[in-house]
């Protein structure tokens, strides 16, 4: 039997995927939860808890995407086609975000109440917009003769909206949890109860999204529901309940690491839910990973570039956040 490339590829995607959620979602997280702080040492210990490494974590992003464009490109046509309005917008708030980053450190003090703005807006315009992203693609496209056979205005949807608003709710809770490993005193004390705030209504959009997908589309109601998908696929909710139960202990312990952690393994839970939900289509409803991908020449030659940066990004990733592990201080500073 021979190797089967498009999965392969499928699965560096997704991989890069859920890199990128864990890593950006908290720095993310960290932008949408600053103006909720009104200290303003406490909103440059938020910032700097993400200074070292919130650059490096848009790498994954950009993998993901130059992976769609090579190893599918027929998915990434009919994507950037069907989302072009939110994806621009999330691009220039993650440009406009970035700008901001920059700029709240090196302006006047009058100045930098502005630049905190800037970043808050970015920070949430950006993971909504993604959010819109994704609830776009689950809820799928219309493809005639290979193109996308839409309209430019589909994704104005209540369900990609709804999906906006709950990663939103799950970065700002992926950044308060963040903040509780690598704070102290008020400022993580302010995040304890924030995060107990967020975890409802992180619980809430998951129930919402879950009812939602399998009452929207018979295909995922079939996937989940039929027997023995429902044998086999059910701890995927238990799993979930437990995380969030777990999740809650930890607030109520006041637990410095245990919230981040079962933060981190609820949204990566909840997204191999979609993802379980849509397999193997890479458009839903009706174009899979072999009829979108490209040749087996181009996925073969990629392939060997992949397998060569990919270690590499990993090995960078994890020595920058080995380096500026611990606790962020008040007298440190971004420069």
């Amino acid at each position: 039997m021979g190797i089967d490339l498009a999965v392969i590829w499928f699965v560096i995607i997704i991989f890069a995927t859920l890199m990128y959620i864990v890593m950006d979602g908290f720095d993310l997280g960290v932008g949408i939860l600053l103006p909720l702080v009104e200290d303003r040492h406490d909103k440059d210990i938020m910032v700097n808890s993400v200074a070292p490494v919130w650059d490096g974590n848009e790498t994954w992003l950009v993998l993901g995407g130059a992976a769609l464009f090579g190893a599918f490109p027929l998915a990434y046509a009919v994507i950037i086609d069907a989302l072009a309005i939110p994806l621009t917008f999330m691009l220039v708030a993650l440009i406009f975000r970035g700008l901001a980053f920059e700029f709240r450190f090196k302006a006047f003090e009058g100045h930098r109440k502005a630049w905190d703005r800037a970043f808050a807006i970015g920070s949430v315009a950006a993971t909504f917009f993604q959010g819109v992203v994704l609830g776009a693609v689950i809820s799928g496209f219309p493809v005639i003769d290979r193109s996308f056979a839409g309209s430019q205005l589909d994704w104005l949807a209540p369900f990609p909206l709804l999906c906006g608003v709950g990663l939103v709710v799950a970065y700002g809770l992926l950044g308060s949890s963040w903040l509780i490993m690598k704070t102290q005193g008020h400022l993580q004390q302010q995040m304890f109860l924030l995060s107990r705030s967020l975890l409802i209504g992180l619980l809430v959009a998951i129930v919402l999204v879950s009812i939602w997908t399998p009452l929207a589309h018979p295909q995922i109601a079939e996937r989940w529901f039929s027997l023995p998908n429902l044998i086999f696929l059910s701890p995927v909710p238990l799993l979930t309940a437990l995380l969030g139960w777990n999740l809650y202990l930890g607030l109520q312990r006041q637990d410095t690491y245990q919230p981040f952690v079962m933060t981190l393994l609820l949204v990566l839970l909840g997204f191999c839910g979609l993802g379980i939900s849509i397999w193997p289509y890479i458009i839903p409803p009706g174009i899979s990973i072999w009829q979108a991908s490209a040749s087996p020449q181009s996925q073969g030659f990629m392939l060997v570039g992949a397998l060569f940066i990919i270690p590499i990004i990993l090995v960078y990733t994890c020595w920058t956040y080995y380096v500026f592990r611990g606790k962020v201080s008040a007298d440190e500073a971004y420069h």
